[in-house]
């Protein structure tokens, strides 16, 4: 386990952000990133995790491919990081970076309607450095 104060995890999340592939940001329309301490008892029951299990990151919208070109008919989409399980599962500052790093562009994934595989196969693309 790793502790740290919420204002360095918020700015680990902004780093994050920057790390990311900017194309991908920059595309993002209307969507929150958050963080809260751990997944709501209404989050884990619309998942259906079990006890005991854990939760990195969560979107809650509607996908991009879904809206059928309609952006502007569907309220804000909302990326949250949970800090608990983050700090619980990782024991380094740089693992937790490559967590949330990871976990953030999972979640981004998730709102251009990728699947796991799709999402797993652009975080691997060597990236141009900036």
């Amino acid at each position: 386990m790793i502790d740290i104060s919420d204002e360095e995890f918020d700015k680990l999340i902004g780093w994050a952000m920057d790390k990311l592939p900017q194309q991908y940001i920059k595309g993002m329309t209307n969507v929150a990133v958050v963080y809260q301490d751990d997944p709501t008892p209404e989050q884990r029951q619309r998942l259906s995790l079990h006890p005991g299990q854990t939760l990195f990151g969560l979107y809650e919208g509607v996908a991009l491919p879904q809206r059928q070109g309609n952006i502007g008919a569907y309220g804000p989409d909302k990326i949250t990081i949970f800090k608990g399980p983050l700090t619980m599962a990782c024991d380094t500052l740089p693992q937790l970076k490559a967590q949330v790093l990871h976990t953030l562009w999972h979640e981004i994934g998730h709102y251009y309607g990728l699947d796991h595989k799709r999402i797993h196969e652009l975080e691997q693309k060597p990236r141009r450095p900036r």
